[in-house]
């Protein structure tokens, strides 16, 4: 089958040569982005499982050059991949799955040699099958053979897939058959009949059988399964009886193969390589040389890391639910250190905790998921996207959160006091035109009515009585902006609700004629208003609100420009109360 369903990176190509070859590797995917590419395929958790993964390069891109990479499994190393022109590489491990997915990626280490992969199997394997390893460690297969048989043996004789290698017996060592009609497979590992109907054996009891194990030059711990069966029925004169070696050290008890039915033996090691020689020898008393039908060899992985922390990984399966473009990113978002996802960093350690997200510019929209079990989080960088609706309040409660971007959203509603209050983070909320700094600050503001005109005494009075209170107001209002930088927005967009400025308007020939109080109050508070609502930025770093600097709209440049032209009567006009605002101030400067 295709693995479109799979993988959303990479492109299929064809190789130039599949001579010889099956045709499921006569197709590649190759990947020329990103350091690391993963398939994930969902399994039950805690299910042993058999996976494969197959490269043949066949000159795909004749070039004559095939490329080196490595290959991970589940956040772990699994194998360096040194691919040839012409030569199928397979490599297969069994593990028991610690989480609901098997995920398999090939990861670039070198500029200008781009990964690929030809085939990936997975099988699951039956509970009771190779339990003689602890399940914290994989089994790297080095070799799997059906001694004596003429072909490969693999699905439908063997139900789990695996592949049996034919040997063809070497000098000293002679192929027979098995003759009888059925072997009974009744242990743990249950090899294929097939495997079991055919051995090798050698010429007498003096001559021993030495056994190809493809250790590794390096020691490592290894993992042996030997299968044996009686060929033929034996008399009351025969006997059977040989043992293994691993060099001159005896490492077993005497192995007496029955007829019709599997023997199996397996053998560990703590450290092996290629130079140690194992072989089967007869026993004294055996009348009978050995005998060998099958064997699996496999090395035991260091410890099989658990992966990422299970409450982080929930979290980012959270994020990548709400938001599709993440789920681009598949396998342990930290593991291999060297290959953590692009927008996240991680602690170090068996079980690293995700430390940062870096999410700007992705073009994320709606709503922030419930990440708060993401508890080592020190900083999550959300700006320039299209996030929505409030600013959830769980982000509050992330006990080493230093650093929250959330600029150039479309965010509303109160700023959690959770957040607004902690002196130990740094949070940046510019660019959300529709926060404010708390429930109170959000209650909907007085806006300017149609103005009536009034020049009367009674009015300047009340004018300059109320002068006092507006100070007092504007005062308490930057105590509150210091203490809480946040409301220093809510603070500015009262004044442009409570006050507008009124300039005299000389009209020639006309003396004290004034125009239309209404139109201009609307359109220097549209001006004012405008300013406020487009430069003004919120930024609750260490405690202070940042300067509102308007810059860009030259229709504001102007207001400002018309504000300082005059201090004393800017000062007046911000003073006004709010049912003063229908007075033509102009009228207190005619008469000074």
């Amino acid at each position: 089958m295709g693995d479109d369903t799979y993988i959303q990176h990479g492109e299929s190509q064809l190789v130039q040569s599949s001579n010889g070859v099956s045709h499921v590797m006569s197709t590649l995917r190759v990947f020329m982005t990103r350091k690391k590419n993963c398939y994930s395929i969902e399994v039950d958790k805690n299910q042993q499982v058999l996976v494969r993964a197959s490269f043949y390069y066949g000159n795909y891109d004749k070039k004559s050059s095939p490329p080196s990479f490595d290959l991970h499994i589940d956040g772990n190393f699994w194998a360096r991949v040194v691919t040839s022109i012409d030569q199928v590489l397979c490599y297969e491990v069994i593990y028991v799955v610690k989480g609901d997915a098997v995920n398999v990626c090939v990861a670039q280490t070198d500029p200008n040699q781009f990964p690929f992969i030809s085939a990936l199997e997975i099988r699951s394997l039956d509970k009771n099958m190779y339990q003689h390893y602890d399940s914290s460690y994989a089994l790297f297969l080095r070799r799997r053979v059906a001694f004596g048989a003429e072909n490969i043996v693999r699905y439908s004789d063997d139900s789990y897939d695996r592949i049996w290698q034919p040997v063809v017996a070497p000098d000293g060592l002679i192929a027979v058959k098995n003759d009888a009609p059925v072997v009974s497979v009744d242990v743990a590992d249950l090899p294929p009949a097939a495997v079991l109907n055919q051995a090798f054996t050698t010429s007498n009891t003096s001559v021993s059988i030495r056994l190809a194990t493809n250790l590794p030059a390096i020691e490592v711990p290894i993992y042996i399964n030997m299968y044996f069966t009686e060929l033929a029925e034996l008399d009351s004169s025969q006997k059977r009886s040989f043992v293994i070696y691993a060099d001159d050290k005896n490492i077993s008890a005497p192995i007496r193969p029955l007829y019709g039915r599997v023997t199996e033996t397996y053998v560990t090691f703590a450290k092996a390589s290629s130079s140690v020689t194992i072989t089967l020898q007869a026993t004294t008393d055996s009348t009978l040389p050995p005998v060998i039908s099958a064997m699996e060899v496999f090395a035991i992985s260091d410890a099989w890391t658990a992966g990422t922390h299970s409450d982080d990984v929930e979290a980012l399966a959270e994020l990548q639910n709400e938001f599709d473009i993440l789920q681009e990113w598949r396998s342990d978002p930290c593991l291999p250190a060297s290959y953590t996802w692009d927008w996240v960093n991680c602690s170090t350690g068996a079980t690293p905790r995700v430390t940062a997200l870096y999410l700007s510019s992705f073009g994320l929209s709606g709503s922030l998921p419930d990440i708060s079990s993401m508890e080592a989080l020190q900083t999550i960088d959300l700006h320039n996207n299209s996030l929505s609706g409030a600013i959830p309040a769980f982000l509050g409660t992330l006990p080493n959160l230093k650093q929250l971007n959330l600029a150039d959203n479309d965010l509303s509603g109160p700023i959690p006091s959770s957040l607004s209050k902690n002196n130990n983070l740094r949070l940046v909320v510019s660019g959300n035109t529709n926060l404010c700094a708390s429930d109170e600050s959000c209650e909907t503001k007085p806006t300017l009515t149609t103005s009536e005109t009034s020049d009367s005494p009674s009015s300047s009075k009340k004018n300059k009585s109320k002068k006092s209170k507006s100070k007092k107001k504007k005062k308490q209002a930057t105590i509150l902006g210091s203490t809480i930088p946040s409301v220093f927005v809510v603070s500015v967009m009262a004044v442009v609700g409570f006050f507008y400025h009124k300039r005299r308007t000389p009209t020639a020939g006309t003396g004290n004629a004034r125009r239309s109080n209404g139109a201009a109050k609307a359109t220097v508070f549209g001006r004012l208003r405008q300013a406020v609502m487009n430069e003004i930025r919120v930024n609750v770093e260490d405690g202070n609100t940042s300067e509102v600097k308007n810059q860009t709209d030259p229709q504001v440049q102007e207001s400002n420009k018309q504000l300082d032209d005059d201090p004393e009567e800017g000062h007046q006009q911000l003073d006004a109360e709010p049912d003063e605002g229908n007075q033509e101030l102009d009228a207190e400067h005619e008469e000074k």
